[in-house]
């Protein structure tokens, strides 16, 4: 494999420069994937937000850490258990009905963007919000490939296994189990449309492809 540097704002004005190349008449759905704590997927989300508006596509952001399950169901194996975060904590269903499927082939736009507040553990109610027809979504969150979520464009923040041990917070290490699961049974950096190394943070490359990004 073959990876070019690459900077965060390069990468953000490519993926624009991508999404705008699609045909606008319907939505984009992007999933920006990577462990959590040791890479930042938000923030590539973020930045994607004010240049897609500057070109005239409406941008939602979506985090899936809203989407995840009641604690009497996401804890039922224990507060740590790795392989309950790998299966149990992600709502997936309600991803896909409250976010996802609205803006797929015969939806109406209407999106929930966050379902459960994990901290109080409850509902948090909030009123959908209609994204138009050209419009993109930005969803970040860990975990998220290989379930079968319906996307236009996926993007994996990769990391070595030893650079993953060296930049997960130690609150967090327990949860090593999962992304070895995740690397082994999804393999994220083969079926993502880009992958971004960012073993170094300050110096992430992107895998080289034909597809125009990478």
């Amino acid at each position: 494999m073959r990876y070019r540097p690459i900077t965060f704002d390069r990468l953000a004005d490519e993926l624009t420069e991508r999404v705008l190349a699609r045909d606008g008449g319907g939505w984009t759905r992007i999933v920006f994937d990577g462990a959590e704590g040791a890479t930042d997927p938000a923030t590539l989300a973020d930045g994607l937000v004010d240049r897609l508006r500057v070109h005239g596509r409406p941008a939602l952001r979506v985090s899936a850490h809203d989407f995840l399950r009641p604690a009497s169901v996401r804890l039922e194996r224990g507060r740590r258990d790795p392989d309950a975060r790998y299966e149990d904590w992600l709502d997936t269903g309600a991803l896909r009905r409250e976010v996802l499927d609205p803006l797929g082939p015969g939806g109406n736009g209407m999106v929930l963007p966050a379902l459960w507040d994990p901290v109080a553990d409850r509902a948090l109610r909030l009123p959908r919000t209609h994204l138009p027809p050209g419009g993109v979504l930005l969803l970040d969150g860990e975990l998220l490939l290989g379930r079968g979520l319906p996307v236009e464009l996926a993007v994996h923040l990769w990391l070595s296994p030893t650079a993953l041990r060296r930049r997960i917070p130690e609150r967090s290490a327990w949860a090593l189990p999962a992304y070895t699961r995740y690397e082994q049974e999804v393999a994220p950096a083969e079926i993502a449309d880009v992958v971004l190394r960012v073993d170094r943070p300050s110096h992430p490359a992107i895998l080289m492809s034909g597809d125009g990004v990478g």
